[in-house]
């Protein structure tokens, strides 16, 4: 749809390669909440991405909290489904009641894990983006 260039570290150019979609290209821009504004001048569009000030640092730690916490639900949700496989399983005689408890085992350490994973991820974003 467009090529993206960066001529400066906080300028981001976008030509797009048919004229006739700039409009749509600005206006999606304008409706996507990112708090920028572009700059049309009839060619390409300009986008000043502006230096981050402590309290856009801190909203933007805050929706890695927010991200995070959807990925643990995710995580805990195909626990939950995988929990309810291996009791079918086990109920349809596939496999045993000990084999079930040890992949409920299993199962339960990989979600600590991951859910441990998204926590340190998190907490690594949040002091990047705090610290600047």
């Amino acid at each position: 749809m467009a090529g993206i260039t960066i001529p400066e570290p906080r300028v981001l150019v976008i030509t797009p390669y048919d004229k006739t979609s700039l409009n749509d290209i600005e206006h999606a821009i304008l409706a996507s909440d990112l708090g920028l504004t572009p700059a049309n001048d009839g060619n390409v569009i300009r986008l000043v991405i502006p230096q981050l000030t402590g309290e856009r640092r801190q909203e933007i730690a805050k929706e890695v909290g927010k991200l995070a916490e959807e990925a643990k639900i995710a995580v805990r949700n195909v626990r939950q489904e995988a929990m309810k496989a291996l009791k079918k399983q086990e109920k349809d005689g596939e496999i045993t009641e000990d084999e079930e408890r040890r992949l409920e085992k299993e199962v339960q350490k990989i979600t600590d894990e991951s859910t441990k994973k998204i926590d340190q991820m998190a907490d690594n974003k949040r002091k990047e983006i705090t610290q600047g």
